[in-house]
């Protein structure tokens, strides 16, 4: 089966790092971590690619709102590992459809958000085509050797989620109200990010962009672990499935170790406790004592 997972593992088994290069992670987490040679801090680095008809649509999204999204996706991989940004790079395929204006929407509210962020653009390339393509490419850094990645998740860790999961998928199904702006306007937990690498020294974590029951298994695999889980905190009106499987939240899911104590909100943000790492077939998540499928969203398994 051609799924997202599949074509990752083949790519990092092409992929060989050698021993003495500075980069000390490679495909299949959230940032790749370079490692300059006497340097205090790790550089992270992320891409993500946000396009037409598969993300948004130019029909129900403002200029500014594809702007701003599509950084937030890049901005979410920094913030999953602790790390802070540094700059941006953007590259932007255009079509015959965005006019001289709409770019210019674009432009001032991708900037406005890169500087808020401190991700300040810093370059990037144009292109011609007949959809619009946006690659947001993001350097963060982390002090060395503390990068919070997918694979330190070990039984008995605890399992914990940021604010209320289910309001982007609601809202992308009503196209109204408060889960429809939680949709066009998701929030890169970059706060929380650093808060639970510094003070609550997590194991694990990952963001949250394609649901809950798919963005956990990859963290599993990664831990070699299983997990087990209740149900977690909803968007009013969210149902449970699109508490579990909707993507595009981008809120952390970290694992502390036992005893850790969490507060239940970090900046008004809720953390919840979901459920508790176990040993079991790597990648195996049970919800309730039931299996969980994999659900959330896969961009080759759904076609």
């Amino acid at each position: 089966m051609r799924n997202e997972q599949s074509i990752t593992d083949r790519l990092r088994a092409l992929s060989v790092i050698p021993s003495s290069s500075p980069l000390v992670l490679g495909i299949g987490d959230d940032c790749a971590i370079y490692r300059p040679r006497g340097s205090a801090d790790d550089l992270l680095f992320t891409t993500d690619l946000f396009v037409e008809g598969a993300h948004f649509l130019r029909e129900t999204h403002k200029p500014a709102e594809v702007a701003r999204k599509a950084l937030t996706r890049s901005l979410s991989d920094i913030a999953a590992m602790g790390g802070s940004p540094r700059f941006c790079l953007v590259s932007l395929c255009v079509p015959k459809w965005a006019t001289p204006a709409w770019l210019d929407k674009f432009f001032v509210a991708l900037n406005a958000a890169a500087s808020a962020s401190e991700a300040f653009l810093a370059g990037g390339d144009l292109s011609h085509g007949e959809i619009l393509v946006c690659d947001v490419t993001v350097c963060g850094a982390v002090p060395r050797g503390t990068a919070l990645r997918r694979d330190g998740a070990r039984p008995g860790h605890e399992i914990y989620i940021s604010g209320k999961p289910g309001g982007s998928a609601l809202g992308l199904q009503q196209g109204k109200g408060k889960a429809w702006k939680r949709h066009l306007n998701p929030e890169a937990r970059l706060g929380l990010g650093a808060y639970i690498r510094q003070k609550l020294r997590a194991t694990a974590a990952i963001d949250i962009s394609d649901g809950i029951s798919l963005d956990l298994r990859r963290l599993c695999l990664a831990s070699g672990v299983a997990a087990e889980i209740t149900d977690p905190p909803r968007f009013p009106g969210a149902s449970p499935e699109q508490a579990l499987h909707g993507g595009e939240e981008y809120e952390l899911l970290f694992t502390v170790r036992p005893g850790t104590r969490v507060p239940s909100f970090f900046e008004g943000l809720p953390l919840t406790k979901i459920g508790v790492i176990a040993k079991g077939a790597p990648g195996e998540v049970r919800h309730n004592g039931n299996l969980l499928p994999a659900l959330g969203y896969d961009h080759f398994q759904t076609k």
